[in-house]
């Protein structure tokens, strides 16, 4: 048995990796000095805060070189971009002195960067169902943390009707219809990923109905 054995060639190495990091690293350079600027400008500037935005945005930086280089080292840079753009917003909510005011920012982020995995989906029907509705209710997470938002601005009464309601009859609808597509699949286990779907989304729906309509 013998075996053919040719010249073993040197890795390339990944061409775009410095006009990546450049790029990234200037964009976080930008956006830390824009920060600090205008919280010069605000009145309530608070110097310390920069040993929180600053590594933010580091963070945040490490990730933009793996998420454009894609592949597989994709998802691994949009966590530490998301985990980085987090540890900024919270430099920059206490730089700002509003953390009072702007924390259910801190709800919408990391719900919307759920949310944006939606478009990874796995190869299985029913990961990639599952997946689907976790990626959904992050969505209503972030619409949730925008209604505390709006409430802390005195833009929106707490005491609004149903609010609280609407958003557990929601997300029981899409916990339902991922539930309902998942019977367009043969796979094993299909009837009890079905049936555990199905119990929550008809129990959260009810629970915001009884909220919505005051019973």
């Amino acid at each position: 048995m013998s075996a053919d054995v040719g010249p073993v060639l040197p890795r390339q190495a990944y061409q775009g990796r410095t006009r990546h990091w450049l790029t990234s690293l200037a964009i976080a350079g930008l956006a830390a000095a824009a920060t600090t600027t205008a919280a010069q400008a605000s009145g309530r500037f608070h110097w310390w805060a920069g040993f929180v935005l600053i590594p933010g945005a580091l963070i945040a930086a490490s990730g933009g070189p793996l998420l454009a280089r894609g592949g597989g080292r994709a998802f691994a840079g949009y966590v530490v971009a998301c985990v980085g753009a987090l540890v900024f917003t919270v430099g920059a909510l206490l730089m700002f002195g509003v953390t009072n005011r702007g924390w259910p920012v801190l709800i919408v982020l990391p719900c919307l960067a759920v949310a944006g995995t939606y478009f990874w989906r796995p190869a299985h029907p029913l990961a990639r169902g599952l997946h689907r509705a976790i990626a959904l209710l992050a969505l209503v997470g972030a619409l949730l943390g925008g209604t505390f938002q709006l409430i802390r601005a005195g833009l929106l009464d707490v005491s609004t009707a149903g609010l609280w309601g609407v958003f557990l009859m929601l997300a029981g609808v899409i916990v339902l219809g991922n539930a309902g597509e998942l019977t367009r699949h043969r796979m094993p286990y299909r009837l009890q990923a079905i049936t555990l779907l199905v119990g929550p989304a008809v129990v959260a729906f009810l629970l915001g109905l009884r909220l919505l309509r005051g019973w």
